[in-house]
């Protein structure tokens, strides 16, 4: 897990480079005009690689999940200058974090899901697949 200390290091670091560059979470609309697209105050936004904007509370950052999306998307993408923080999975996939997160599971479903980030792409095939197992270990723990 992350200390605070590191993450609010991250997050500084990551508002210098946006705050260089004078532009916030922008992303090309369809017929072509970029529009400046803020997230509400206590959000955060980013997107996946198949383009889709997710917005979600700031309280997300200290989820271990999201944690480590954002390392592997520093890595593979580094850290964008002028455009949004894209993380390195599927909407499909981000949907399935985000309604776990909401359903408060537990730390081993949690380092599941980390394990399976590291190891595998985070397509929507596997998320389904990797879902229908997860959703087991759920109803195995209750």
């Amino acid at each position: 897990m992350i200390s605070t200390k590191k993450l609010l290091k991250i997050a500084r670091k990551w508002r210098r480079v946006a705050a260089m560059s004078r532009k916030r979470i922008t992303f090309p609309k369809v017929g072509g005009h970029k529009e400046l697209q803020l997230a509400d105050r206590g959000h955060c936004a980013v997107y996946t690689v198949d383009q889709k904007r997710f917005v979600f509370p700031i309280q997300y950052l200290n989820n271990c999940v999201i944690q480590e999306l954002l390392r592997l998307s520093e890595k593979e993408f580094g850290l964008p200058r002028d455009g949004p923080i894209t993380l390195p999975c599927d909407a499909a996939f981000m949907d399935y974090i985000v309604s776990m997160i909401q359903r408060h599971i537990n730390a081993e479903i949690e380092k599941a899901l980390i394990l399976s980030i590291a190891t595998n792409t985070c397509s929507s095939a596997y998320s389904l697949q990797h879902s229908q197992t997860v959703q087991q270990l759920l109803v195995c723990s209750h």
